[in-house]
């Protein structure tokens, strides 16, 4: 496992997930998270641990999303 690949995965992770694409919604945002993490986790940076992380991850997110859209704010 190289670990400057690790780093710059997930900080390419976390930046999609603090900074989604221009006109991305909420739903296409978790499921590139999701993508990503499997493609790490399939290239062998990361481990089955830290996928699951970022999957809980960007559960929340899109969780607090939906329920910003639904909850009128």
């Amino acid at each position: 496992m190289n670990s400057e690949q690790k780093r710059e995965a997930l900080v390419a992770w976390y930046k999609m997930l603090r900074q989604p694409e221009i006109r991305m919604d909420s739903e296409e945002q978790y499921d590139e998270l999701l993508k990503a993490a499997d493609e790490m986790e399939c290239a062998g940076l990361i481990n089955s641990s830290e996928w699951r992380v970022l999957v809980r991850e960007a559960g929340v997110a899109f969780a607090n999303s939906i329920q910003g859209v639904g909850g009128g704010t």
